[in-house]
């Protein structure tokens, strides 16, 4: 059974989160969205994928997204610890840990804090500073900026002047217009899908470029990270060099990549390369493990 489900943090704020499992505890893997995403990210994923038959899929909505609504202080150990307490709340001890773009990010920096409670990654599109393109590339130029705006921001956010309406984003159904959209006209619909003011409807302003001043930040330290890890890398480069992304990949002690035929947006543009990669490699973690 597949059931929403919140629970309160020790700052106490309320993260909304899903779980499928279906009866006792089995192993588990934690399924991380990325920037201005939420847990409908991986709706269609835990709607299709064979591991349903054996693992439990936890998906939260990070804290400042979807039903985790939160207008203060954001950052990775923030994010790190929001995860711990849920890996507490519902007794897990150790994951596999799957993360986009930001969540790949985020996937890391939780591996490296806290590395007994991660098995494996899978890291699908991270965004790494120094492998931006095009006009990606200017975040990171811009990050003074953002650093200046968010503290106004959360002041204002404090004394209730924000939107007070933020609308509800549904990636399941948003990856199935995209898709039609291509078949239509043999092109991904970028738009939607590369567009802050898009982003910003369904998200605080302040977490917004607290995610970005997140994911355009500085990497862990890769080399401690122990835990298997497999990287699915779009081979179109569209926000990042996959070349580059790569080299910056290597330290890891277990690290493997897979391309995939994409510009970006690998859960939307390759939904089943995706799904049959992560399988694999929750069958060569499993058989490794001898669970």
């Amino acid at each position: 059974m597949d059931t929403g489900k919140t629970f309160t943090t020790a700052d106490g704020t309320r993260i909304a989160y899903r779980l499928l499992r279906p009866g006792t505890p089995r192993r588990t893997l934690l399924l991380l969205h990325g920037l201005a995403s939420n847990h409908t990210r991986w709706s269609e994923f835990t709607s299709t994928t064979r591991l349903a038959a054996g693992w439990d899929i936890l998906s939260p909505d990070l804290r400042g997204h979807g039903g985790s609504l939160f207008r203060g202080r954001i950052d990775m150990k923030t994010w790190c610890d929001d995860l711990e307490e849920l890996l507490a709340v519902e007794g897990v001890t150790q994951a596999v840990v799957v993360g986009h773009c930001l969540g790949a990010n985020l996937a890391l920096w939780f591996a490296q804090q806290a590395p007994r409670q991660v098995s494996g990654l899978v890291l699908i599109e991270p965004m790494f500073r120094a492998a931006l393109t095009g006009h990606r590339t200017q975040l990171a130029a811009l990050r003074p900026l953002f650093a200046a705006l968010v503290p106004p921001l959360r002041l204002l956010a404090a004394l209730g002047l924000h939107r007070h309406r933020l609308e509800q984003l549904d990636l399941a159904a948003l990856d199935r217009e995209a898709r039609a959209a291509m078949a239509a006209t043999g092109h991904f619909p970028e738009a939607r899908y590369n567009s802050v003011l898009e982003d910003l409807r369904s998200l605080p302003t302040s977490t917004y470029l607290q995610g970005l001043l997140a994911v355009t930040g500085p990497l862990p330290a890769l080399a401690s990270i122990a835990a298997p890890t497999l990287s699915l890398l779009s081979a179109g480069g569209r926000f990042s060099d996959p070349e580059a992304t790569a080299r910056l990949l290597a330290p890891l002690p277990q690290g493997r990549i897979l391309r995939i035929p994409a510009l970006h947006w690998i859960p939307t543009e390759q939904p089943q390369l995706m799904r049959v990669a992560i399988e694999a490699w929750c069958d060569e973690l499993g058989a490794r493990s001898g669970a």
